[in-house]
């Protein structure tokens, strides 16, 4: 947020105000899902962009193992946020496309918060 308010490129932004319907595959029901940021800013050229942001910890970005050594209670659990999430970004993205947006993850690697 911080950056967003001292970044001269950003015209507007907002956090956690759009829902976006989309399918929770575990639960069999429709949800609404409210991304962390929807940023508009200038390009370097001029162009007047908007990006949808969703911020993750990259161990959700990129999934549990496939075949772990113990298939535990926490990993059947982290399979279902994986899966959640996947529905979660593909009705992102979808919103993003239909809307000349773009949809990007950002995991605290990419802000170079690894220890």
């Amino acid at each position: 947020m911080q950056w967003c308010d001292k970044t001269e490129q950003v015209k507007r932004w907002q956090s956690e105000e759009k829902a976006i319907w989309y399918y929770d595959p575990i639960n069999k029901k429709n949800r609404r899902y409210f991304p962390d940021f929807i940023v508009e800013y200038e390009r370097n050229d001029g162009i007047t962009m908007q990006e949808m942001v969703e911020i993750k910890p990259y161990r959700q970005v990129i999934g549990p193992p496939e075949n772990p050594k113990r298939r535990t209670k926490a990993w059947a659990q982290a399979v279902q946020t994986y899966i959640i999430n996947e529905a979660k970004w593909k009705a992102a993205r979808n919103y993003c496309e239909d809307r000349g947006m773009n949809f990007r993850l950002i995991t605290e690697k990419d802000l170079g918060l690894t220890l």
